[in-house]
């Protein structure tokens, strides 16, 4: 339970250095001081003593700053802050951070204090503190998270126990802030704003968690360094201030911020970017290799250690091998739902899996098409509440914005199912059909393939118009693919078209390429006709079509980078309003046509959306009834998991269907002994699924035992493949056998390895240690070894920094981009392309056979027979052990009873949006 510390039993230590002899001078941080100090010492807000809150600005040397944080950590007996503020400096030798004093500089490192040594004062065994905040504003400062790479890594560990946490301004190897003309450097500024003028739709106390994912949202919408957190069971829950903006401690008159002070601009913490004319990604907010889902896993948001909840920036926008390396995926369209659910039952996982064990079934609904009776799993497999009343506004709530609105942009899953509302394509899934058939959207017809499955010719339906009334033609549907080429400006979507189109990426962009004939791959004949001519036949061309990335785009109307701020309607609704990480609101489009459109009912009058930074507020205002739906799944907090979970009304609101992501583990080849097969194996078969599983949320949140890689739903899965015995052992492990493939890879006694996580998945990390404790049973002493999450693309994704760590186990997840095998093999097992970074075949696998069958399957017209290439590319990575699956990813979600038509797609991972009605009052 969050409670305000006591303000009597607690102590705090501000240290900033901001004049230096050989550095840049960082006049703000002494501004920084002064307004943490108020903060801290405001009776109505945490009130703590002035004698208790001790500021020492320019501290002479690294003895006088170990005095002091001595002398006032003795004195606490409830909670210590420790907070420093200046430059921060790297060893290039040990890779250590050393926070900078007034003498400091880079070539005498000496003269600076090393962050272990202030480590080393905190855990003090005389400190009686039960609480220890430690607070960090200077460049570099996320190294603090894990020790640096000095073999300190265990102290940090020690370091993080009981109501611990460890606040840093920037990622490891990113700069802090401080913009000229600001009053404050960019974090502290945003974490006193926070405290002093309260975060609305906030607790009432602000805990680190709280403060950390505003920080991070605030951050992350002006393109700013972007802070990392880590905390050790209750850390996350320790309070610094009492919530202003809350109801309950509300003032009438919150006070004014100081005006800004000018200040020059300093060298070392990096200058301010330009104001953003949209989201703009962050490379250090996800962690884009080697598994997709953030972010955001997710999750990103689901814990106190990872980016805010929002995800507001997409991950990282490097395309390879037409694969959109993101921390936000799974099955994009059920990425971020993959992103957020894992970690679903953090902090409330025993006393929610017994809630949630045995209810992961279908429906009992009797009917093979709808049902009306709300039970729970209703929606999977069903209808449920069919009906066709016209009216109403559908509200959903979210704590994710949209990666971008923009249909090029866009990689977030929920966004794909949302922007059908406003964008349409050529083709898309068909909302009738229980799973992924491809029926025609734009087009009259499915594509007329010919020259060998090369070349796709489409005929536009009639009277399809923009919000203006102006027809939809060939020519808009051609420009809006053609922006994909434009990564300089349309950042952040999916590569596949270019790949398929422009291989050899030979052609620059609309904006760059003013010519008459743009992209050579699209024909427009005519505006009825568009005609696609591939280099190289792709059965899955449709699939990519479909995706957003495939909608139209009129030329007049194209605002380029801000077009995600207010997209041109080609759908059933429009654009009314649109406030980032805030709200947004849909209206009817007056010249849609329902005779043009066969997929979209467009029951609801309006559409809105509500954003919040607390997962509260989300779980209130669904039980509430003031929201019909989450757009982006969120985690059940506490009032969700009693509100919802417990309670047998309300839990017939809940479906719990897959996500379409696979969790598992890669063997790096390249890491002995992991490139003998018999090593592999012994790893596969000591592992213990069923404790796996509930390490990643149980059967519920969890998911299904996975007995094979290929997730269900795509061709040539096979759920009932079972190479290792996975349901005849229960899920448990085969002791047996694994010490029979020990013998056989000439290791009897075991070996020693090293399994590489995320360090801001908790489920991940729970799940290493898990499989950890299984290995050691037969003699392999596996060592966890936490990374650095947003680094995971240049860590984990590339091979020969695998090598180097010696990771012979990385623990990780995947989901295909579209509904085929391709998407889901080819990022895993492809031989034939290893990107620089990002590179998602962990295991190294090159196989000539697996090869063969991926191009066969890839060029093949016929999804059947595809189909089955993948299916045996599936038996042959199961033969060679190349990944040890452990779950079928699932999440929990709620649906209001005032919803009609809802229905979990198979092709988007969530509620068929573009099928939702309101219905009551």
């Amino acid at each position: 339970m969050t409670i305000l510390p006591d303000p009597a039993a607690s102590q705090a230590l501000l240290i900033g250095v901001h004049d230096y002899e050989s550095l840049a001078a960082l006049p703000a941080v002494e501004r920084n001081l002064s307004g943490l100090t108020r903060a801290f010492t405001d009776p109505d807000l945490w009130g703590l003593p002035s004698a208790h809150c001790v500021a020492l600005p320019q501290p002479p040397s690294a003895q006088d700053v170990l005095d002091t944080l001595s002398s006032v950590a003795l004195r606490a007996t409830d909670t210590l802050v420790v907070y420093y503020a200046g430059h921060g400096l790297i060893d290039p030798y040990s890779d250590e951070l050393y926070l900078a004093l007034p003498g400091s500089d880079q070539e005498r490192l000496y003269s600076a204090l090393p962050f272990e040594w202030v480590r080393r004062a905190i855990l003090d065994p005389r400190i009686g503190a039960r609480h220890k905040v430690v607070i960090l504003d200077c460049c570099y400062s996320g190294r603090a998270l894990l020790g640096g790479m000095s073999g300190t890594t265990q102290v940090a560990d020690h370091a993080l126990i009981d109501g611990t946490s460890l606040m840093a301004a920037a990622a490891r190897t990113r700069k802090a802030l401080s913009p000229p003309g600001e009053e404050f450097t960019a974090f502290t500024g945003e974490l006193i704003t926070a405290l002093t003028e309260g975060i609305v739709d906030g607790p009432p106390l602000l805990d680190m968690q709280t403060l950390y994912r505003h920080v991070y949202t605030a951050l992350a919408a002006k393109a700013r360094p972007l802070p990392q957190q880590r905390n050790r069971n209750t850390g996350g829950l320790i309070a610094l201030a009492r919530n202003r903006a809350h109801p309950t401690h509300r003032r009438q008159a919150p006070p004014q911020p100081s005006p800004p002070v000018s200040t020059s601009p300093t060298p070392r913490m990096a200058p301010p970017p330009a104001p953003p004319v949209a989201p703009v990604p962050e490379a250090e907010v996800t962690s884009p290799a080697p598994s997709p889902d953030r972010t955001p896993d997710p999750r990103g948001e689901e814990h106190t250690q990872t980016p805010s909840p929002r995800q507001h920036p997409t991950p990282e926008a490097a395309r390879t091998n037409g694969q959109r390396h993101s921390g936000s995926s799974a099955s994009v369209r059920n990425r971020t739902i993959a992103v957020v659910s894992a970690a679903l039952l953090v902090g409330g996982v025993s006393a929610t899996l017994a809630l949630l064990n045995g209810s992961h079934g279908e429906s009992d609904g009797k009917s093979k098409g709808g049902v009306t009776e709300a039970t729970y799993n209703a929606a999977v497999g069903h209808v449920l509440n069919p009906g066709d009343t016209r009216g109403g506004t559908l509200k959903f709530i979210s704590t994710l914005d949209a990666d971008s609105w923009d249909p090029q942009r866009s990689y977030y899953g929920f966004v794909w199912n949302f922007a059908r509302y406003y964008t349409r394509q050529l083709v898309t899934y068909d909302p009738k059909s229980k799973g992924t058939e491809l029926t025609p959207d734009l087009a009259t017809t499915k594509a007329r393939i010919s020259n060998h499955g090369r070349t796709y010719t489409y005929t536009l339906r009639k009277g399809v118009t923009w919000e203006d009334g102006s027809p939809v033609t060939s020519e808009d549907i051609k420009y809006g693919i053609e922006r994909l080429w434009a990564p300089d400006v349309i950042s952040g979507g999916p590569a596949h078209l270019q790949q398929a189109l422009d291989p050899d990426g030979t052609y620059r962009g609309p904006y760059k390429d003013t010519s008459a004939t743009g992209l050579k791959a699209i024909g427009t004949p005519n505006p009825q006709t568009i005609v696609f001519k591939l280099p190289q036949a792709n059965g899955d061309f449709e699939q990519m079509l479909a995706m957003m990335a495939g909608s139209p785009v009129k030329k007049g109307r194209d605002t380029k980078a801000k077009y995600g701020l207010r997209p041109f309607s080609s759908g059933p609704y429009t654009f009314r309003s649109y406030r980032p990480g805030k709200s947004l609101e849909l209206v009817r489009n007056p010249h849609w046509k329902r005779s043009s459109d066969p997929i979209r009912q467009a029951l609801p009058e309006k559409i809105s959306v509500a954003i919040t930074n607390n997962p509260n507020t989300v779980d209130a205002g669904l039980i509430a009834g003031d929201y019909h739906l989450a757009l982006a799944p969120n985690k059940r907090g506490p009032l969700g998991r009693t509100g919802m979970l417990s309670d047998s009304d309300r839990k017939k609101n809940l479906d719990a269907p897959r996500s379409g992501l696979v969790r598992y583990a890669g063997f790096p080849q390249a890491v002995k002994p992991m490139d003998n097969v018999h090593c592999r194996l012994a790893v596969v078969h000591a592992a213990d699924r069923r404790n796996l599983q509930t390490a990643l949320g149980g059967t519920v949140a969890g998911g299904d035992l996975a007995p094979n890689l290929l997730p269900p739903g795509i061709k040539g899965a096979d759920p009932a493949f079972d190479p290792y015995g996975v349901f005849k052992n229960g899920g448990g492990p085969n002791v047996t056998k694994a010490r029979e493939e020990l013998k056989a890879c000439g290791r009897p006694d075991g070996f020693s390895t090293r399994i590489a996580v995320r360090n801001d998945r908790p489920p991940e990390v729970g799940a290493a240690e898990a499989l950890q404790s299984a290995l050691a049973r037969i003699g392999i002493k596996a060592k966890v070894e936490q990374f650095d999450g947003p680094r995971a693309s240049t860590i984990v994704g590339v091979p020969s920094e695998v090598r180097k760590r010696g990771y012979g186990i990385v623990i990780t997840s995947w989901g295909a981009d579209f509904p085929t095998g391709q998407t889901f093999w080819r990022p895993l097992v492809d031989s034939r392309s290893h990107p620089p970074s990002g590179d998602y075949n962990v295991a190294g696998v090159d196989s000539p056979a697996i090869d063969k069958l991926l191009a066969k399957a890839i060029a093949e017209p016929d999804p059947n027979k595809a189909g089955d290439a993948y299916a045996q590319i599936n038996h042959k990575v199961a033969e060679d052990a190349y990944y040890l699956p452990f779950v079928y990813d699932k999440y929990v979600s709620w649906r209001s009873p005032r919803l009609t038509n809802v229905h979990v797609s198979a092709a988007y991972g969530g509620y068929d949006f573009a099928r939702l009605g309101v219905s009551g009052t």
